[in-house]
């Protein structure tokens, strides 16, 4: 005789796979409590936490701390070295460089943060379909990133801000459609993973629909390589955007952007130097921080060094 089926069996079953399901989102938030932790112990990305926080503010609050009008025009003050009024001098119309610094800002941190939500908005619904949907889905999907991956992302981005024409916003859009690619080869990846793991399977036997297992378990798991691709790539876009704008393409005159300010002073280069490193040099300490902080990030989030971008 065949053995026969406890009743109970389902039961135990069905809680067994619920206890083991409550155990992952409980160790979920002491993982994320031990990555605190260890960032804070991380001085170089304490280091750059506080100089993108330092440059944040002062983007902010750019109307109080900028000494002059940024787009006040004076010839009779053009190229003047630092004084009491103009700490950092003026440029080749006579305005204010700190002024146009800290103003120039807003413009670069907005555009390159504005782009990075377009990138998520398009990557994470892509990337976690791909991963999750199936075979078909994910060989439909999985080639237009492959198409859109053999074209050089720069000269890309250059032919869609070309034909959408000179703009900020027109380079962000640029920028976004081509670097989102990138993230959902991530995002899917990770979505292969963690969806044969046993605590999915779980809320799967406990009745958990597709899209509650998406929500609730497997974009948690997904935004640990997301957050730490995003915050190395944000130094990124600040140079793709700083260079489509110093071809022409990103701000136009008078509105200060870095890139913009660069271009600016490219025919100043041997009279007036300055014109030129001030601007280079925001852009550079910014994006060295956002690295520093990416990568203590990294170390924080995945100490084994498995996540890989």
């Amino acid at each position: 005789m065949g053995q026969s089926k406890s009743p109970g069996a389902g039961v135990v079953g069905y809680h067994a796979a619920w206890k083991l399901k409550k155990q992952s989102e409980t160790g979920t938030h002491g993982l994320l409590t031990a990555a605190l932790g260890r960032l804070l112990q991380d001085k170089l990305a304490l280091l750059g936490l506080g100089i993108i926080l330092v440059v944040v503010t002062v983007a902010v609050f750019a109307p109080y701390f900028a000494p002059n009008d940024p787009f006040k025009v004076d010839l009779m003050q053009r190229l003047v070295p630092p004084q009491a009024q103009y700490p950092l001098g003026t440029d080749h119309l006579g305005r204010c460089l700190l002024s146009r610094l800290f103003y120039g800002s807003r413009s670069s941190l907005t555009a390159a943060a504005l782009a990075l939500a377009a990138i998520m908005l398009i990557s994470i619904p892509f990337g976690t379909l791909a991963g999750y949907c199936g075979e078909r889905v994910d060989n439909i999907l999985m080639r237009i990133v492959d198409v859109l991956l053999a074209f050089p992302g720069l000269v890309l981005a250059l032919v869609i801000a070309g034909m959408l024409g000179p703009g900020l916003l027109n380079v962000m859009l640029a920028v976004a459609a081509v670097r989102w690619v990138g993230y959902a080869r991530v995002i899917r990846g990770t979505v292969l993973s963690v969806k044969e793991k046993e605590f999915v399977l779980a809320a799967r036997a406990c009745g958990t629909s597709g899209l509650g297992i998406i929500i609730r378990h497997i974009l948690p798991n997904v935004l640990s390589p997301v957050i730490i691709l995003a915050t190395l790539d944000m130094g990124r876009l600040i140079i793709a955007i700083s260079a489509l704008s110093f071809l022409g393409l990103g701000a136009q005159p008078p509105v200060p952007e870095w890139g913009a300010m660069l271009n600016d002073g490219r025919s100043y280069m041997q009279v007036a130097p300055q014109l030129m490193i001030y601007p280079g040099l925001a852009i550079m300490t910014v994006v060295l921080a956002f690295n520093l902080l990416g990568d203590g990030l990294r170390d924080a989030l995945d100490p084994r060094g498995t996540v890989r971008l």
